[in-house]
């Protein structure tokens, strides 16, 4: 365990290879932009309502709010939890969201610290803290499969968030182990709390609680050393919990998980399984479609889908939009109504319909033996039968987004651009991609905050002050 605090230390920027630093750009990116997107969102602003209550001498930006600072650690809070408000966010192998427990940490800490860290210092941290991450949940098997019994963020990212901090602070390799002790005792969600509002504070907490582990841990806060080696510590959340040592940085061993697994990016706002389910329903809509034109959808008798088994993602008759993004039978059912899964999907007017409800009861899940519930193996495959007798059935191993098939650049920055074009202005868009693409050239990685406040009610504040310096007579100079 003291090895993970000294390799946390020990890390440099020269280590960082070219894939890494252009796989994380695309995870930095894509966060940023599902967090734009998701501080419109009612859980975003509850936890923001919320954590108005607080303020301190230090204090961060909040994404996409061009008047309102916090303290660090509500704001990465709220951050987080913007990340994660829609399920839009990016996924790892082994099963969990990486980057939303991490970026929130490290941008509202950046902003307090004197030292005005470089985009390089902090894209060494980001990848820290995803290095962490993975080499935790290569500690057990279980962990390589869709989670029963806690949410994966809630664990690893907390220390994620702790170890990335701790790099971004630069603390001493005994610091970054009191750290990650500390964070610790802070891990841990229950599914439970899945499809429900609470789920967005799994990845917010995580942010929060690794960022003040690594303060705490600065000011000499210590924790057990062994906590990475014990089965009453980390080990409590896995049933074949085995630890091992993080290879020396020093030494060739070591190489970047990330330089091996990529992540998949996500084209709808949904748990990651029902990437498969969409395509899989589109598909065979399309058969359908094919074979008979002009096709009546309400003709449509039966729809099974093969899945992998995992009950907190069969939600026969979703109520909420937090229930429909977790559930295999509303998604299909979407994708055979409209031909498409897209944001406005899960809007309450949309999971209401009486036509959907309709084809919902019309809806039978199996879960075939050889149907691994595991995002690396799994399938999904709807059939769709008719009143006629006709049956179309169309199965999809891997989905566009997925780490075998990943988005292309141009459409990852798409999609950047359709979500955070919902908050930001063009200037303030445009102003994410440029440093996010030349974030290893940045000076203070700070710069960012600017663009990301830098929403359509800042500019109208602007042109409004400009007009009313122009009937005075001053000259105006804008930006």
């Amino acid at each position: 365990f003291p090895l993970f605090g000294a390799a946390i230390h020990a890390l440099g920027a020269s280590q960082l290879t070219d894939g890494v630093i252009n796989r994380s750009k695309r995870m930095m990116l894509d966060t940023l932009g599902v967090g734009l997107l998701g501080t419109r969102t009612a859980v975003f602003n509850k936890a923001l309502k919320y954590s108005q209550l607080f303020t301190s001498e230090r204090s961060s930006s909040i994404w996409g709010r061009s008047d309102i600072t916090l303290p660090p650690c509500y704001a990465a809070l709220v951050n987080g939890i913007a990340v994660h408000s829609m399920d839009f966010d990016d996924t790892w192998h082994p099963a969990t969201h990486p980057s939303g427990a991490v970026l929130p940490a490290l941008l509202a800490l950046a902003e307090t610290l004197p030292s005005r860290p470089s985009g390089l210092d902090l894209l060494l941290a980001f990848n820290v803290g995803i290095e962490v991450q993975g080499r935790l949940m290569r500690f057990s098997r279980e962990a390589y499969n869709i989670p029963e019994r806690f949410h994966p963020p809630s664990v690893v990212g907390v220390m994620g968030s702790a170890a990335a901090s701790a790099k971004l602070l630069g603390l001493s390799p005994s610091q970054c182990s009191h750290a990650l002790a500390i964070a610790a005792s802070s891990a841990g969600a229950p599914l439970a709390n899945a499809a429900t509002q609470t789920k967005p504070f799994h990845i917010g907490n995580a942010a929060r609680r690794g960022l003040e582990a690594a303060w705490l841990a600065q000011m000499g806060l210590e924790g057990n050393p062994s906590m990475l080696d014990m089965d009453v510590g980390l080990g409590v959340y896995y049933n074949d919990y085995s630890p091992s040592t993080m290879p020396d940085c020093a030494s060739g061993a070591f190489r970047w998980i990330l330089e091996d697994q990529d992540v998949a990016f996500k084209r709808i706002p949904a748990h990651l399984a029902m990437h498969w389910l969409v395509d899989a329903a589109l598909a065979a809509r399309g058969k359908l479609q094919e074979a008979a034109w002009n096709f009546d959808l309400s003709q449509i008798q039966r729809v099974t889908l093969r899945v992998p088994p995992s009950k907190y993602i069969n939600c026969p008759f979703p109520i909420t939009e937090h229930q429909a993004r977790h559930s295999f039978q509303f998604n299909a059912c979407s994708a055979l109504l409209d031909g498409k899964v897209t944001v406005a999907s899960f809007d309450p007017a949309q999971i209401n319909r009486s036509a959907l409800k309709e084809l919902l009861s019309k809806v039978e899940v199996k879960t075939p033996a050889d149907n691994h519930p595991s995002f690396d193996k799994m399938y999904c495959e709807v059939q769709i039968e008719t009143a006629q007798g006709e049956s179309c059935t169309a199965r999809c191993n891997t989905f566009y987004g997925h780490w075998r098939k990943p988005l292309s650049q141009e459409d990852l920055v798409e999609k950047f651009i359709v979500n955070a074009s919902s908050v930001l202005c063009t200037e303030g868009v445009e102003g994410v991609i440029d440093v996010i693409g030349n974030i290893e050239k940045v000076t203070e990685c700070s710069v960012l905050g600017s663009y990301l406040r830098m929403t359509s009610n800042t500019l109208e504040k602007v042109y409004k002050s400009a007009s009313c310096q122009n009937s005075s007579g001053h000259a105006v100079t804008l930006f």
